[in-house]
């Protein structure tokens, strides 16, 4: 009996393609929701159940544990709630897809409204695509820069 491998067949490299233009379609479709504000989009690119880990911040009001497409939608509204929008920036210098997992590295800057101050700093996003919805959202960032500027 002879085995043949079809790792690298053009049928496989093709869906290997496929299903990372999908991720990075939908990735870019998220990044766009959030650059404009639409939480309704969000929420429809989030799965029902979400993988989400940004470390939690009890000085920091929009970082909080969510689950649901609706909760991390809602982060953006509460970011947006607690931080000067015309003051907040983001650029991704990095944007990586590997079949169904992406990974955006770049640099985030804020104020935040209650106090007047300033955060930045680097951040990686984790995004896991799944049947055309984000199933994990893993976002590290400089946690302390942005708990400096949420305390009085």
């Amino acid at each position: 009996m002879s085995v043949q491998s079809t790792a690298n067949t053009p049928r496989s490299s093709t869906t290997t393609s496929s299903v990372a233009a999908a991720t990075r379609a939908v990735v870019q479709e998220f990044l766009a929701a959030r650059a404009a504000g639409d939480t309704g989009r969000l929420v429809v690119l989030f799965a029902g159940e979400v993988d989400w880990l940004l470390a939690e911040n009890p000085a920091v009001p929009w970082i909080r544990p969510r689950s649901t497409a609706a909760e991390c939608a809602a982060q953006l509204t509460e970011l947006m709630e607690h931080t000067v929008p015309e003051e907040a920036r983001a650029s991704v210098d990095t944007f990586i897809v590997d079949g169904t997992e992406a990974v955006l590295m770049g640099h985030l800057s804020g104020t935040v409204r209650a106090t007047g101050k300033s955060f930045e700093g680097p951040f990686a996003l984790h995004l896991t695509v799944e049947d055309g919805r984000i199933t994990r959202h893993h976002l590290y960032e400089n946690s302390m820069s942005i708990a400096e500027a949420c305390t009085p």
